[in-house]
């Protein structure tokens, strides 16, 4: 399957095949919701949107320090390694040094005319994450999605294609990056109390009494306090409004890529779903979307997908 989908992609050099191998690798392994979706996608569009991913994650992984032995400065300077080295072979066109994700993702970045001012905010997010634990309001966590889950959506489009100037497509590609954020924040209020964070705006929180200590007694208790039952179901309306402002730019992609974004969609709005079907006793517990639930919405696309591709060859 990879063969044919870097032989689509026109990616012959073996260094660059290998590179790309390793990033559909992480996708495949990091990213199930996802990497279902991108199989929706043409061939070879493919190898593109995994390197972007791994790209993403190798930021990520760096960031959370799984291994948990990094101090906040060595992870900032890991970052800023991971930065320089990116904008140097991006800018100066110098070697990646055989670093693999780096190189699939600059000849990605180089092969669809993506801005490298969205690879910018994006590291600019991920240094927020360093020492930003909390958001006073919607505006400064706005700010920090804005780099963290609308420029991925952004940095998706040239790879996509539109029927439509990229300009008109863009407000919904970053906004259904922002939609998926926002439910991973739902889903996952849990963990990332563990890392220390809090991706809601506190005063919208406080609205219903609810602060960071009430949200540690839930964790710490395993159930879901009235209050800040109340707090997610407002949070997950607002969620909720951010999917149906992306939904109608589905129609401004190429043909060929609307299965996989609306599989995408309807996936993530599923697990939106389903934080609200357990009352929103999301500690202690992980709302997911079946497999049988996955396969179906895949069943679907895959059969959109082929008769996409049957009328282009027609063309």
């Amino acid at each position: 399957m990879i063969k044919m989908e870097l032989d689509a992609a026109g990616v012959r050099d073996p260094e660059l095949r290998e590179a790309y191998r390793q990033c559909r690798t992480i996708n495949a392994q990091h990213g199930k919701t996802f990497y279902l979706a991108t199989r929706l996608l043409a061939p070879k569009q493919r190898p593109a949107v995994h390197a972007l991913y791994g790209f993403a994650r190798v930021a990520d992984d760096i960031l959370d320090d799984l291994a948990g032995t990094a101090t906040i400065e060595q992870r900032a300077e890991r970052l800023q390694e991971l930065s320089t080295r990116l904008f140097s072979s991006l800018v100066d066109r110098q070697s990646c040094d055989g670093d693999p994700i780096l190189t699939a993702v600059v000849h990605t970045a180089r092969t669809y005319d993506i801005g490298w001012d969205l690879f910018d905010d994006f590291l600019a997010a991920m240094r927020m994450d360093l020492t930003v634990t909390d958001y006073p309001d919607r505006q400064s966590l706005d700010r920090y999605m804005h780099g963290s889950a609308e420029v991925i959506g952004l940095q998706m489009l040239p790879v996509l294609g539109t029927v439509v100037p990229r300009e008109e497509s863009a407000p919904y590609a970053a906004a259904l990056g922002k939609a998926f954020q926002l439910t991973n924040f739902l889903r996952d209020v849990d963990e990332d109390l563990t890392r220390g964070r809090v991706y809601l705006p506190a005063d919208e929180l406080a609205a219903h009494g609810v602060d960071r200590e009430l949200l540690s007694w839930c964790q710490a208790n395993r159930r879901t306090d009235g209050r800040v039952r109340a707090a997610l179901a407002e949070q997950h309306a607002i969620a909720r409004q951010v999917y149906d402002q992306a939904r109608p730019g589905i129609a401004t992609l190429a043909p060929p890529s609307r299965p996989c974004v609306a599989a995408a969609l309807t996936l993530y709005s599923d697990i939106l779903a389903r934080i609200e079907a357990i009352d929103f006793e999301i500690f202690g517990r992980r709302a997911t979307v079946g497999k049988p639930r996955r396969l179906a919405v895949a069943v679907a696309g895959i059969g959109k997908a082929w008769v996409n591709r049957v009328r282009l060859r027609r063309v």
